[in-house]
């Protein structure tokens, strides 16, 4: 299961309502790469995958993830922050066991 926050809610609501497109969902994945081996992907998906497993998060959304990501990703949750000096989603990931200073890159 993946938790959002309230902040993060709203912020998935407000690009999903910006799009000029109709949007499937907020796709969450996991791919190689960053300086830790794994990192975090976020985009808007305009078709909702046969095998993805789908959440609501909203009136507004739907959050996507593929069933590979899935296990990485139980536990996960999901935070916005828009301060002074950072903007954008933040990720706590009991699975891990280690991760970037940018907080968007982990070892599993």
């Amino acid at each position: 299961m993946i938790h959002l926050t309230p902040a993060a809610v709203k912020a998935i609501s407000r690009f999903v309502k910006a799009t000029e497109t109709p949007v499937a969902g907020l796709r969450i994945f996991v791919s190689g790469g960053g300086c830790a081996g794994l990192q975090y992907g976020l985009r808007l998906e305009q078709d909702k995958g046969a095998d993805d497993l789908e959440f609501d998060v909203g009136a507004a959304a739907r959050l996507l993830v593929d069933p590979l990501s899935s296990s990485m990703l139980d536990g996960l949750t999901v935070d916005f922050v828009d301060s002074l000096t950072q903007t954008g989603f933040k990720f706590n990931n009991p699975n891990v066991s280690g991760a970037c200073a940018c907080g968007q890159s982990f070892a599993g």
